[in-house]
């Protein structure tokens, strides 16, 4: 996989966001947690203290993966791209098909993709057709029903929340 983490500037303040609050409210309530119920006696049937030691582990792995996200991440401000009708990282394109009905997408990191927003990954099957091409111009994208044409109408650089 790439070495970098393309990401929004968005997208970097939410899992900064995340991180300091697995660091600094629910790792400590958990490890409270654990210790009330160790300091109970047995923990072979103790589930404040089975559910803890396991809750404890999970937060703990997504720490360290956002840690490492955090670490490789290059942060792309699609602001700074100034009438750029070309489509990069950041880009939200406007395309329409054959019947002129539209819809919006915008480029963004992995991390914060999510198709219920049109968000797309920049390693996104359409993200990659879409890359380097220019408003103008037309993609041909394979669908369930077979390949359809696509117009892209306008392709726009605001900031992605």
């Amino acid at each position: 996989m790439n070495n970098k983490n393309y990401i929004t500037p968005n997208g970097h303040k939410v899992l900064r966001a995340e991180l300091e609050n697995l660091v600094k409210i629910e790792r400590p309530k958990i490890v409270d947690i654990v210790s009330w119920a160790a300091s109970n006696g047995d923990r072979s049937e103790n589930g404040d203290y089975i559910y803890g030691k396991k809750r404890l582990r999970e937060i703990d792995k997504r720490i360290r993966f956002l840690s490492k996200r955090l670490d490789i991440s290059e942060i792309v401000n699609p602001l700074q791209q100034k009438d750029n009708k070309q489509i990069f990282f950041g880009a939200t394109v406007v395309l329409a098909d054959e019947n002129g009905e539209e819809k919006t997408y915008s480029i963004v990191g992995i991390d914060e993709a999510n198709a219920s927003e049109n968000k797309i990954s920049w390693i996104s099957p359409l993200a990659k057709m879409l890359l380097k091409k220019f408003e103008g111009d037309s993609i041909n994208l394979k669908t369930p029903s077979g390949f359809k044409e696509f117009d892209i109408v306008e392709v726009i650089y605001k900031e992605i929340l």
